[in-house]
């Protein structure tokens, strides 16, 4: 059986005790989705309904908490309905006027809980709670891979960088008071998704922190693992994305952190995974060849900045499997590194 058979046939990365695809009063935060909700929420206040540059515009609001929203974006990008959950920050009401530092928080591939993931599978809701700082955590689909597809160069929809870092910014900047210190973190094809658009967009981000991430897509077998995720998600002719990893080697490149460390500099990076073996916060043994996989390129990528002099924290822990337990105890670990340069 082919490497990319064997991707393509792997389980999705689930919380023991949380049923994959329930929204967030299964997971570790019930509570708060629960909560009373204050009647400015019901007021729906500080929805100015701006649009971005390219007419994307909000079409829906969900409040899902007393500061949680879903938004339902009409996206040129997408040529769909995009969502994104956002976590604001306490004192948004109170101080219409400011701006809010903004982290980014990317969900992996084959998730059903999709945009709401983060919220779903972590504490994520309570370690922010009394945190001066916006959490958005935007909608990839099934597997989007942060990126805007070639499609054999017939048409660039899905965009899911457009969507993200102009569209969705932008309709934050302009109706929720989102600010321009940012930071971005991810797990698993989210990892590779962070380093991604920090490398791209050096500007747009003081941090990266990939948890589990796929950081050298074009490394010995990794495209096979890249292609048996596309093909498990429905997206048989993997070539939609960036074409053929041989022939268009270049645009794989060209999306590849690996070979584009050069750009990170300057930038607050993080980078954990465990060995793909069962660890202290698995419920049973089990060998996990995709934490394995993402471990191997984190390395890689890894070495590669540190002999372009690009410093990088790590915390390559030794056991443990891809799965949410590690990266929410991933995000904990990496907040002060996060964070040190939203809140100056």
């Amino acid at each position: 059986m082919s490497l990319v058979l064997v991707i393509s046939q792997l389980p999705v990365a689930t919380v023991p005790g949380v049923a994959a695809g329930s929204d967030g009063p299964e997971g570790p935060d019930a509570e708060l989705f629960a909560a009373e909700l204050p009647s400015w929420v019901a007021e729906d206040a500080g929805a100015r309904g701006e649009p971005a540059d390219n007419g994307a515009r909000i079409v829906s609001r969900n409040w899902v908490g007393q500061r949680a929203l879903d938004l339902g974006i009409r996206s040129p990008s997408l040529a769909d309905v995009g969502m994104v959950r956002v976590l604001l920050p306490p004192g948004w009401r109170a101080q219409p006027s400011k701006e809010w530092p903004v982290l980014y928080l990317l969900h992996g591939c084959c998730e059903p809980a999709d945009y709401r993931s983060w919220t779903e599978f972590t504490d994520v809701r309570r370690f922010v709670a009394d945190e001066p700082v916006m959490v958005v955590m935007p909608s990839d689909g099934s597997a989007g891979m942060y990126s805007q597809w070639r499609n054999f160069g017939v048409a660039t929809v899905p965009d899911w960088e457009t969507f993200h870092l102009t569209e969705v910014r932008q309709i934050l900047e302009r109706n929720y008071n989102a600010g321009t210190r940012r930071a971005v973190a991810g797990i698993s094809i989210g990892g590779f998704g962070a380093m991604h658009y920090a490398f791209r967009h050096p500007d747009m981000f003081r941090a990266a922190a990939s948890y589990s991430g796929m950081l050298h897509t074009t490394g010995p077998f990794v495209p096979e693992i890249v292609k048996g995720i596309l093909i498990r998600e429905g997206y048989y002719d993997w070539r939609a994305l960036w074409g053929d990893d041989r022939a268009n080697r270049e645009l794989w490149r060209a999306h590849n952190p690996y070979n584009n460390v050069g750009a990170l500099r300057g930038t607050d990076l993080y980078v954990s995974g465990g060995n793909g073996i069962a660890g202290p916060l698995d419920p049973k043994p089990k060998l996990d060849v995709l934490e394995s996989s993402a471990l191997y390129t984190s390395k890689f990528f890894v070495r590669k900045l540190r002999a372009n002099g690009i410093p990088v924290t790590t915390d390559f822990y030794g056991r443990g499997t891809h799965s949410w337990p590690y990266w929410e105890r991933a995000l904990h670990r990496s907040w002060p590194m996060l964070t040190a340069d939203l809140y100056r």
